[in-house]
């Protein structure tokens, strides 16, 4: 395999992949199986404002990710705009805060669609099937990237098809199209502010958005699917568009009907609040088919968080700053050991989760509940920083094919907005522990990054090899 095709990764991914890629990243067990504890906490109406300023947020980020991905589209991208216009120290610790997000995400992924699978073969064990899941999650990634694009683009549909249909039913029981079971009286929108608008105080929805960031996390594939995508011009801009007024409808329709539909005592101790809707509606089999769509949306971020995982690998090595070795590409473009080491750490995270569950895994989903929004903020500031310097260097704004509107204040904002879900947490003695390990964890990332740094014999700066690809 020689040098030149072992660093090519092969354009692939159309529009529809893409925008799929990112819906498959998002709508997971957030969505189906945390929705609940939110409603509780902060109420239906904060809920329905918490995921409102979050599909802001989450735009805002986006508009950043979509000058920096058209403009310099590579695989595994926020890292290296991080190395080149904030400091490598930074590009190498959102890599490795990434790569950790989506690997402790495989390991509960597969024990959910273990635990899922219980329903319909109780006598089977769970590991059984999560192993199961595991191969097939690996096979879909190593064959090609276009299968595995293609594989996600259908993952993707079948759940972006139940949520339509639930939010359509959902809104037809609501006005009385629909008659509820039992006969109960058309809800209107009594549920939804039943308890007052903030029945935990304003504060709550605060404390809930890393949550909601979290619930939203997956939405940034966009700019890892960049490299791997074709015409990324075109591609990444309609990709951002799409996903955005795609996930207002999918995440804020769901809570809207659940709030409008279930009083809020019961929203957060139900197993899941969309088969107790959806039996209220009275539909036949309803635990099945949520059972079944629930395993698929599990599934397909599974799938898209490998791919993610490996990809910043890849990457990594790509820019000199992990062994050469995660490089290396099979005939058809997949970085193979990338993934090998990814799929391992996920079998290392669902290992934790069942041996040390109170303690090493806590620690592990903690630090990957923060380090989503940390990513988000290292998008934020790249964005601000490669504009400024963009400018300074002499070229004109109106050159970039996709520019970030009303620069400055959106690359401000999504960054203020992303640090005060951090500062959130610290109010809620429950997530409070993900500073307790994040923080950590991002200095032990910068302390090692100078260290095997400092006793590199090339101490070349890979900002200045970002040009030489």
């Amino acid at each position: 395999m020689e040098n030149g095709r072992k660093r090519e990764l092969q354009r692939k991914m159309q529009a529809r992949h893409v925008v799929m890629l990112s819906l498959g990243g998002v709508i997971g067990t957030g969505l189906f199986l945390s929705t609940g504890y939110t409603i509780q906490q902060a109420g239906p109406f904060g809920t329905i404002l918490s995921y409102l300023v979050g599909a802001f947020v989450v735009y805002l980020v986006m508009l950043c990710l979509g000058e920096l991905s058209v403009h310099m589209p590579e695989t595994g991208a926020f890292h290296s705009y991080a190395a080149r216009y904030i400091g490598p120290g930074t590009g190498y610790t959102v890599a490795w805060l990434y790569w950790l997000t989506w690997t402790v995400a495989l390991g509960s992924e597969f024990t959910a669609a273990g635990l899922l699978m219980q329903r319909w073969f109780p006598s089977t064990s769970v590991w059984i099937w999560s192993a199961a899941f595991a191969a097939l999650i690996f096979v879909l990634n190593a064959v090609t990237v276009k299968f595995f694009a293609e594989s996600e683009f259908w993952f993707s549909s079948v759940k972006v098809i139940a949520v339509v249909i639930f939010v359509l039913l959902g809104a037809g029981a609501i006005v009385g199209v629909i008659p509820m079971t039992n006969s109960q009286p058309a809800p209107f929108f009594s549920n939804v502010i039943s308890a007052g608008l903030f029945p935990n105080g304003a504060l709550a929805i605060l404390m809930t958005m890393l949550a909601v960031n979290f619930a939203f996390s997956g939405t940034e594939l966009i700019g890892i699917a960049a490299g791997e995508t074709v015409d990324p011009d075109k591609t990444i801009p309609k990709a951002i568009r799409t996903t955005l007024w795609r996930l207002i409808f999918f995440f804020v329709g769901t809570i809207v009907v659940l709030s409008a539909l279930l009083p809020m005592s019961d929203a957060g101790v139900l197993e899941s609040p969309f088969v107790a809707v959806l039996e209220r509606i009275g539909v036949p089999y309803a635990a099945d088919i949520m059972n079944f769509v629930i395993l698929t949306a599990i599934l397909s971020a599974a799938n898209s968080g490998l791919y993610a995982s490996s990809r910043m690998l890849w990457s990594l090595a790509d820019k000199q700053m992990i062994s050469p070795i995660f490089l290396t590409l099979t005939k058809r473009g997949v970085p193979i050991y990338a993934l090998i080491f990814s799929m391992f750490g996920g079998g290392l995270a669902l290992f934790s989760s069942i041996i040390a569950p109170d303690t090493v895994y806590i620690v592990l989903v903690s630090i990957s509940g923060l380090a989503v929004v940390v990513v988000w903020m290292s998008i934020s500031l790249s964005q601000y920083l490669f504009r400024k310097r963009y400018i300074q260097e002499g070229h004109s704004v109106k050159d970039l094919v996709y520019r970030t509107p009303f620069y400055p204040l959106v690359p401000i904002a999504s960054f203020v907005l992303c640090l005060a879900s951090c500062i959130g947490i610290a109010f809620d003695p429950t997530q409070r522990i993900a500073l307790y390990c994040g923080i950590p964890f991002i200095l032990f990332c910068y302390g090692s990054y100078y260290v095997t740094n400092k006793y590199k014999k090339r101490g070349v700066k890979y900002v200045n090899q970002n040009q030489s690809h």
